[in-house]
């Protein structure tokens, strides 16, 4: 698929990461106007609670773009949101008759604050990248049992907390937890000493489903509204102390960051890829009818305080090991009940070389091998006032499916008493 341009002459640009044949949706809010839907096409947005105010776009009798969160246009199904697609490109499209009546309700980009898209029901990360589960396992049980005997069966998650996943721009604060040093006979408490982020996609559940009922993978798979680029942060030394036997618990409770553009599954469509090849063969409830992964380029970026920015790692989304729809239709088969505006972390993103490694974990392998900035700085793990940019495109011929980055600076632990 080519470039679709648009009467938004900034949404031709080959570099805008929101070309009309994206059209992602966010919330915003400016001085005068309060926090509702928007859709980002180029250097502009496009408000919806106007459009829907004047009569121009509705979904329904009653208004459902005047709220900040996009559920309840979620929670209207596939049907609905290709209707609201092919509006939307109808009236931005550059041989459109409608400029006149739209052309108002754009505000610029420059002009926003930018919120969580919507309101996450639940949160579920995965630990579904093989790359990363043999990194960490490599260094934690050798190379000979890096995979737990499990891993390449089944996808592997844990559930988070939906409390703390924020939208980007937040300020993370250091997390302080109980901490054991190797000689130690117990543990002390203080602040976290090896701070580290998790490259991730987010996949957010549009529809929901009954408790007691299985869904397939294609069924999952339509289920899924769109992805967001997420960072699942890690306290790295709080969780070697307190994940047995159950995995992570405070170590991932204190923040998750996701980038404030949900893009749908119908823009990333020109980009799906398969699953590698498997192992073992999966047992049928995870089987993929056809191929259920994405060609999105990833990128992590450090800026250390007063310093330039600095890409330190990249990578693609097309490394996974198990898809989305796979996850939930994984997370769906005991019966659990899945929510609209649930939220799925895709589990770290790595590739086989080390440039590609999704977390400072594996970049300095477990602090043994520190990387060093251009400034000439080192990191094993995050310092204070390093901010943490990663974003994310789908390359196309000419033209571009951006997220929006998702960032988080390093604020000081809060002191205790």
């Amino acid at each position: 698929m080519t470039l679709m341009t648009s009467w938004v002459e900034s949404a031709n640009s080959a570099d805008t990461d929101f070309p009309l044949n994206n059209l992602p949706y966010g919330v915003f809010s400016t001085n005068s106007l309060e926090a509702r839907c928007g859709v980002a096409i180029g250097d502009m947005i496009l408000d919806m609670a106007a459009l829907e105010e004047a009569g121009i776009l509705t979904l329904s009798e009653e208004p459902v773009f005047d709220v900040p969160y996009w559920n309840d246009v979620m929670e209207m199904g596939p049907d609905t949101w290709d209707l609201l697609r092919a509006r939307l490109m109808g009236m931005l499209n550059s041989e459109s008759a409608e400029q006149a009546q739209i052309a108002p309700h754009l505000v610029p980009l420059s002009d926003v604050i930018l919120h969580m898209p919507m309101v996450v029901s639940e949160y579920t990360d995965f630990y579904a990248g093989r790359h990363h589960a043999t990194n960490v396992g490599t260094m934690f049980r050798g190379a000979e049992n890096a995979l737990p005997p499990n891993w390449l069966h089944i996808p592997i998650g844990y559930n988070g907390r939906a409390s703390t996943v924020v939208p980007s721009g937040t300020d993370i604060i250091r997390p302080n937890g109980q901490l054991k040093a190797p000689d130690a006979d117990t543990p002390s408490f203080g602040p976290c000493q090896r701070l580290d982020i998790e490259l991730e996609m987010g996949a957010i559940v549009g529809t929901s489903t009954d408790m007691g009922q299985p869904i397939g993978v294609a069924e999952a798979d339509d289920m899924i509204f769109g992805y967001v680029i997420l960072n699942d942060w890690s306290a790295r030394d709080i969780q070697a102390w307190e994940y047995q036997p159950l995995g992570p618990f405070q170590a991932k409770a204190f923040a998750t960051s996701i980038s404030p553009w949900i893009v749908t599954k119908a823009a990333l469509e020109p980009f799906r890829t398969s699953t590698p090849p498997r192992d073992f063969e999966l047992l049928p409830y995870l089987q993929e009818p056809g191929p259920m992964l994405y060609d999105i380029d990833l990128s992590v970026i450090i800026e250390p305080e007063g310093g330039a920015q600095e890409v330190i790692a990249r990578t693609n989304y097309n490394e996974m090991y198990y898809s989305a729809a796979q996850q939930l239709a994984h997370h769906a088969s005991s019966g659990c009940a899945m929510n609209s505006g649930d939220l799925l972390g895709s589990g770290t993103i790595s590739g086989k070389e080390k440039s590609e490694r999704g977390s400072l974990l594996e970049l300095s392998w477990g602090g043994k091998e520190p990387i060093t900035l251009a400034d000439g700085s080192t990191r094993s793990f995050l310092n204070d006032g390093d901010t943490m940019i990663l974003t994310g495109h789908a390359q196309g011929d000419g033209y571009r499916i951006g997220f929006g980055a998702c960032t988080g600076k390093i604020a000081p632990a809060v002191k205790f008493p």
